[in-house]
């Protein structure tokens, strides 16, 4: 479920488009406008809105927010006004650019979406990157870190609720093989069921391996694999279990302690606005008893705190 709140009456994007240039114009920008528009409009919605700017100023509005904004509202404003693939697509390359480079962030972004969420970002990255993202990742990562996120972005995998009861004990013994019977691990056994199985399927694996061998998942993951390939084989797990979880503890984790990871603050906030943050916020509260609103409002300030909290929303 997603918070984005819209307006009763769907808007004019010439209309849009027009107020959020009077909002540019003049000496300083009217900060309050823009984002009152911009984080009230769905993506299809902010798609229009930039066709009718373009037509009627000759100019993008990427371009114009770019010189207006600045600091992390520059940076959360431009990232929401993409599509949901041209977003995940931008944030990925920037994580696979050298001096910006995330590898973590990366790997979130891959192991966290569905199979036609990863198909339709990969051809949005060719025809904006001009590259592939199977190139990017091969040249930026190595080892069994990139073996799994190859598979991943690269096997269709199966959406849909359905699992098959005897492939989830077989699956469940294979790894207890791989992992826990033995010394060292084999990888590829892991790689392999966690690549080519749906969500629904490693979320069954999961609870079938703790009433089979009275150990979680998590921890022999955590115990046989180490760095960022362990990385990608929780984020699968945790996402095929319950990714709004995922998300609160992603979103805890950057607000937590000294300062703030505004990097993954603003990537997390904009990529599940439209997607699952209401479920987000619920987990959020239930597991740390403070509501996400609040814990934003707490670590961000000005323009910047007030973009995200228009789109979380507030409550909880």
């Amino acid at each position: 479920m997603a918070s984005l709140t819209l307006p009763p009456a769907p808007p004019n994007p010439r209309q849009d488009a027009i107020d959020l240039h009077k909002a540019f114009k003049g000496f300083g920008c009217d900060s309050t406008a823009v984002i009152n528009i911009l984080t009230h409009r769905d993506s299809v919605q902010r798609g229009y809105i930039q066709q009718e700017y373009k037509a009627m100023y000759h100019e993008e509005l990427s371009q114009r927010i770019s010189s207006e904004l600045s600091g992390h509202h520059k940076k959360a404003m431009l990232l929401w006004i993409l599509d949901p693939a041209g977003r995940d697509a931008t944030v990925l390359r920037e994580a696979l650019s050298g001096d910006t480079m995330d590898l973590r962030a990366a790997t979130e972004i891959i192991c966290s979406r569905t199979p036609s969420q990863l198909q339709i970002m990969k051809q949005t990255y060719l025809a904006r990157f001009g590259t592939y993202l199977e190139h990017d990742i091969g040249h930026h990562t190595s080892g069994d870190h990139q073996k799994i996120l190859l598979a991943y972005v690269g096997i269709p995998r199966y959406e849909g609720p359905e699992v098959d009861p005897t492939i989830v004990t077989h699956d469940a013994k294979d790894l207890y093989k791989a992992g826990e019977k033995r010394l060292g691990t084999d990888e590829k056994t892991f790689i392999r069921i966690f690549t080519e199985r749906s969500w629904a399927h490693i979320a069954s694996v999961s609870s079938a391996y703790h009433h089979m061998y009275d150990r979680k998942l998590e921890k022999v993951i955590k115990s046989e694999t180490s760095g960022n390939f362990a990385f990608a084989l929780l984020t699968i797990l945790r996402c095929a279990e319950n990714p709004a979880k995922y998300f609160a503890k992603v979103l805890r984790n950057a607000m937590k302690g000294l300062g703030t990871d505004d990097k993954t603050l603003i990537r997390v906030v904009v990529t599940r606005t439209e997607i699952d943050m209401l479920y987000i916020k619920a987990e959020y509260f239930k597991k740390y008893k403070k509501p996400l609103a609040e814990a934003i409002n707490s670590e961000t300030s000005g323009n910047y705190r007030t973009f995200l909290l228009s789109l979380v929303g507030h409550g909880h």
